[in-house]
């Protein structure tokens, strides 16, 4: 039975940024019928759209090694769509689990270890995927902190971000280091580090497919 989920569960892996300028200043609604509307990408910490798209490559590698199916938003550096794009291409595909990887910045440079964001609940919006996003978001920072030994920061949930308002899947969104804090950043450029955070990912939605 184990074996049969994985071959049937298709994980949507989402490398944050990288969305061409032009494109990411354009605004979209926050949710569905909503007025209020942010801009489609704001480019992230310097260097982030790299440092998610190598994480990402390195995760499909395992996941496709488990047996799982993988889908990605993005395989090259720059993206044309905005968040509604990256939530609705995981729906089409009847994802079991959106994955968004990002890394975070801060004004301080002391600030470091890694978060799992999840959909707040929104009635018409999250309501149909809140339960199963915060039980990815649990396993997800677990295995992620397990793997790599960052500084647990928890699991957090988030009402104003697009990609989760639009997803009709299950969907969480890891903050997988700061890139504003020097050593935290030089482990998140680095192969060894990335395989470290994609082992993390690759079990975590490994448990997740087969806990549900």
């Amino acid at each position: 039975m184990i074996v049969e989920a994985l071959a049937a569960a298709l994980i949507c892996l989402d490398p944050g940024h990288g969305t061409l300028p032009a494109v990411g200043r354009q605004t979209e609604p926050i949710g569905p019928g909503s007025r209020v509307v942010k801009i489609k990408d704001g480019g992230g910490a310097p260097g982030e759209a790299q440092v998610a798209l190598a994480i990402a490559l390195r995760t499909r590698a395992l996941l496709v090694r488990s047996g799982l199916r993988v889908a990605l938003t993005r395989t090259s550096p720059t993206y044309a769509g905005g968040n509604i794009d990256r939530a609705r291409f995981c729906n089409a595909r009847h994802a079991a689990l959106m994955i968004r990887i990002h890394a975070d910045g801060s004004t301080d440079p002391a600030k470091h270890g890694a978060s799992t964001l999840y959909p707040a609940f929104h009635r018409g919006w999250t309501d149909d995927i809140y339960v199963a996003s915060l039980r990815a978001a649990r396993i997800v920072e677990r295995e992620v902190v397990r793997a790599t030994g960052a500084a647990e920061l928890g699991v957090v949930p988030r009402s104003d971000l697009t990609g989760f308002n639009w997803a009709d899947v299950p969907a969480v969104l890891v903050e997988t280091g700061f890139l504003s804090n020097p050593a935290e950043r030089a482990r998140l450029e680095s192969a060894a580090y990335q395989e470290r955070i994609a082992r993390g990912l690759a079990g975590a939605a490994e448990q997740f497919v087969n806990s549900g």
